[in-house]
């Protein structure tokens, strides 16, 4: 699979096209300074949360030429979304502003999401970015890239952003940029009156590019039997990446090929926005043009710099650091450990490999 969308521009003069254009809610985070329940905590820090805008952050770290857009409120928590995503590099001239609906916020306790105790309010209804439809949106920007990158959370904001990904997503036509969709379902955000298994799938069935977790597809769209059990209800897309957790992810392509690459063993600090970082370095590959096992590699590399840094957002490895792991035979890929401040590691640095 090749990227089909317009090619840069090699006039210094000429508009930049973006690599890639994400679309999709970015809202204020508020996340305790000291564990405990949301009720017991005194303070919280601010920061940024969104998939699409951390898939967008990550890419222009990573030396991509990335667009977000959405919209957010008139006010200091939509200033401030505008200022700490674009301060990533991200193109963000075409996020519009609601002077009607605010920004949306939510508060998260400190501790591991994937534990019970963790907590979670969110503050997004009828927020700025629910309001996205084919008529508040200008659509030219959005397609302007050579991918761009959608996600299921989007659908399930009203059923005017679903009409926006509909629109764009037009059977994923050839004339048009390469179309990534992640799955990314949160049943908090679906209603028990919304099909958000028939949503979802039709969506992705109309994409070029397809990310899913193993868990996902079994809480979405009750699918049992594994990847193979995914590919077979999504025949669709040229490339399914299916995500098996720390066992790894396996991509099928439009020829019938079944490409697996094994995770490498992390040091993990904290499990938020590996999905968004995988994504984004399997994009960053794509974009390299290189074989879909090695863009499986870096899309593991990337989520690992996110699994071994605090927050939801980390710098990419070098990308000199990166293809030298990426090209490790498999049995040295097989072995490969990594911890807290891997990526740090110069470009002409040894490959931190260690045996278990």
């Amino acid at each position: 699979m090749t990227v089909t969308g317009p090619a840069a521009p090699h006039s210094a003069a000429a508009v930049v096209v973006p690599d890639v254009v994400a679309l999709g809610e970015s809202m204020v985070t508020f996340v305790p300074t000291v564990p405990g329940r949301l009720a017991d905590v005194p303070s919280f820090e601010r920061g940024i949360g969104g998939a699409e805008s951390n898939l967008a952050c990550v890419l222009a770290a990573g030396g991509h030429r990335a667009r977000w857009v959405s919209r957010v409120g008139a006010d200091g928590f939509g200033d401030h979304l505008i200022e700490a995503i674009g301060a990533y590099g991200v193109d963000v001239e075409h996020v519009r502003r609601d002077p009607a609906r605010p920004t949306g916020i939510y508060f998260r306790t400190a501790g591991d999401r994937a534990t019970d105790a963790h907590e979670v309010a969110y503050y997004r209804a009828g927020s700025a970015a629910s309001a996205m439809s084919p008529a508040t949106m200008d659509l030219e920007p959005l397609r302007a890239g050579r991918i761009l990158h959608l996600s299921g959370i989007t659908a399930a904001l009203s059923e005017d952003c679903l009409t926006l990904l509909r629109t764009l997503m037009p059977g994923a036509a050839a004339d048009g940029p390469l179309v990534s969709f992640d799955v990314n379902h949160r049943p908090g955000l679906w209603s028990t009156s919304k099909d958000d298994a028939r949503v979802l799938l039709g969506l992705a069935r109309r994409a070029h590019l397809v990310f899913v977790g193993e868990d996902e597809a079994q809480d979405a769209f009750g699918i049992t039997g594994g990847p193979d059990e995914v590919r077979a209800a999504l025949p669709e897309p040229d490339l399914l990446v299916v995500k098996c957790g720390a066992d790894g992810a396996i991509a099928y392509d439009r020829d019938g090929g079944r490409h697996f690459e094994s995770a490498p063993r992390v040091d993990v600090v904290a499990a938020v926005g590996a999905g968004d970082a995988f994504a984004a370095g399997f994009l960053s590959a794509t974009l390299r043009g290189l074989p879909v096992t090695d863009r499986l590699r870096h899309g593991h590399l990337w989520a690992a710099a996110a699994l071994t840094v605090p927050g939801d957002l980390a710098a990419p490895p070098r990308r000199g650091h990166a293809d030298r792991l990426v090209a490790l035979d498999a049995a040295a890929w097989g072995t490969l450990h990594l911890g807290p401040g891997w990526t740090t590691a110069p470009d002409e640095a040894a490959e931190e490999v260690r045996t278990p």
